[in-house]
């Protein structure tokens, strides 16, 4: 799974940024950072919503009946919740798209990339010696990303073409 997405031209930006600074403008640089947020946010908000309906399978079950969970953290729901844009305006300039693992329990820091491989294995609650498989629609974050890469390429080239028009 690609942990996260960077919306980077780097040389471009850097460039940008050298003048911006040179220029003293600091109104052009915060809408410059502004815009390429605002880029990136339906990109978080359909992964969002992805993960939200994501259809995650089990296996089936055996003849004996399920209990409820011993877990109140609601899966699809604390995966979304931790999903991040970050702007950097500094020595790598860029968006990133990316899962704050810190926003998570420890046991789900590895559910999001199992998940986009399409089979999460785990024990039945908690139990190490009986383990099942749950299967999911892969790849959710991949095919998410895909699919608004050209949208966002073509905004961060031209938020940087308009900066570059300020600039003079």
């Amino acid at each position: 799974m690609t942990r996260d997405v960077r919306l980077l031209n780097t040389g471009s930006l850097l460039e940008l940024q050298r003048r911006l600074r040179a220029a003293g403008g600091e109104n052009i640089r915060q809408s410059m950072q502004r815009r390429i947020r605002r880029a990136a946010e339906p990109l978080k908000a359909d992964l969002q919503s992805t993960m939200l309906a994501l259809d995650i399978r089990s296996q089936g079950r055996s003849t004996r009946e399920g209990g409820s969970s011993p877990n109140d953290r609601p899966l699809r729901a604390t995966i979304a919740a931790a999903i991040r844009i970050s702007v950097r305006t500094g020595g790598n300039p860029g968006a990133t798209v990316w899962i704050d693992k810190a926003r998570m329990p420890p046991d789900y820091k590895n559910i999001p990339a199992l998940l986009n491989s399409g089979r999460l294995r785990h024990p039945v609650f908690g139990n190490r010696r009986r383990w099942v498989n749950q299967y999911a629609t892969p790849p959710w974050w991949d095919t998410t990303v895909r699919r608004h890469r050209p949208r966002m390429d073509a905004e961060v080239n031209r938020v940087l073409d308009d900066v570059r028009r300020r600039l003079g």
